[in-house]
């Protein structure tokens, strides 16, 4: 009698991929490193438990796809960091995951060639030496975390972690997240519902179990003790932008109801900002003049910058030149004019208070 197969009908092939152990050993932690990603998390968890009067930038490209590129605005990021740090911490974002809402390059991790070749065993690779340079240079990193397999890859080197917009709802990313050993921003929802947001940092503060895999590609169970430094990110949704004080007073009001420390990140870009780039300078002026004075609980911005401002296309096809200085996802704003951003906002701000 004919089996009749009925698993695996849509499966063109599989292959095993190598355990985070293998893949850590060939790039290890150093203790440079770890110096960075300790002290980096240590200043975020300060400033989320106000202990520390310095506010928190995220700054960085919307995707790395190029590591000379990355290591040039790292390079770029430790010098502006030393000249604003009595007032701002500045984190660069760092993100190898892309989440698409239909089609699009899925990030660095899943297609490091940018050639459809999708050499995720390659890709992770690559993920981890771009996070150890700039760990090394001295920079904290940040990422957005969309598979679940991929921080037992990374997280060591990462200092602070996004559940995005297209994510937060999903209770195996808040279990994820609860497990995590960094800081973790919950983005509002694409439809700008901040109450999804609210629940997933409730729900991340929880001890949860959950399966997983471990350092040996296994799949295993994990139990966790909770985050409890989760917070929300405003990134405006399909209404618009909700960064202005009332939207501010709304999301404070909402977590307090909730038991919730109302920490709060605004993010410049995405309906924040249209994804103009240009637009994202005056969503940091604008909270920084009106939103700040009266509302602690802004603890910062994130902003999407990189080394040349705007995009260029995705490589149509293979051996396209791409330019490893520009965006090739979201138009990003440029460094000159990043770099006097930070400092404007850095004398706006003012010295911390005593």
């Amino acid at each position: 009698m004919e089996t009749i197969r009925t698993d695996n009908l849509n499966i063109v092939r599989s292959a095993p991929l190598s355990p985070p152990t293998q893949v850590r050993r060939e790039f290890p932690l150093t203790a440079g490193a770890a110096d960075t990603v300790v002290a980096g998390r240590a200043a975020i968890e300060h400033i989320l438990a106000r202990t520390d009067p310095r506010r928190l930038l995220i700054v960085g490209p919307c995707s790395i796809h190029d590591f000379e590129g990355a290591v040039e605005y790292a390079r770029r990021i430790r010098a502006l960091a030393g000249a604003v740090e009595d007032r701002l911490v500045l984190v660069m974002r760092a993100y190898f995951e892309k989440p698409r809402t239909r089609l699009g390059w899925k990030g660095l991790i899943y297609d490091p060639y940018l050639n459809g070749s999708y050499d995720i065993e390659a890709g992770v690779r690559l993920a981890r030496k771009t996070l150890l340079a700039i760990a090394e240079i001295g920079v904290p990193a940040a990422t957005e975390l969309l598979e679940p397999v991929i921080p037992q890859y990374i997280t060591d080197l990462v200092s602070w972690a996004a559940i995005g917009a297209r994510t937060t709802e999903s209770q195996t990313h808040r279990q994820m997240a609860s497990g995590l050993s960094m800081p973790i921003g919950f983005k509002n929802a694409t439809d700008g519902s901040i109450q999804v947001a609210v629940d997933a940092i409730r729900t991340a503060a929880s001890s949860h179990a959950f399966i997983g895999i471990t350092g040996d590609g296994r799949a295993g169970v994990f139990h966790t003790r909770g985050n409890s430094f989760g917070h929300l990110v405003l990134r405006g949704g399909a209404g618009g932008p909700n960064y202005h004080p009332e939207h501010v007073a709304f999301a404070r009001a909402l977590m307090r109801r909730h038991g919730l420390v109302p920490n709060i990140l605004i993010d410049c870009s995405h309906g924040n900002s249209g994804k103009d780039p240009g637009r994202q300078p005056d969503v940091m002026r604008e909270t920084v003049a009106r939103t700040l004075p009266g509302a602690p609980a802004v603890v910062g911005w994130m902003l999407e910058s990189y080394l040349t401002g705007g995009w260029q296309p995705f490589p149509r096809s293979p051996g396209d030149a791409t330019r490893p200085d520009v965006s090739i996802t979201d138009p990003c704003l440029g460094w000159d004019e990043t770099a006097a951003l930070v400092r404007e906002i850095h004398e706006r701000i003012g010295p911390p208070k005593a």
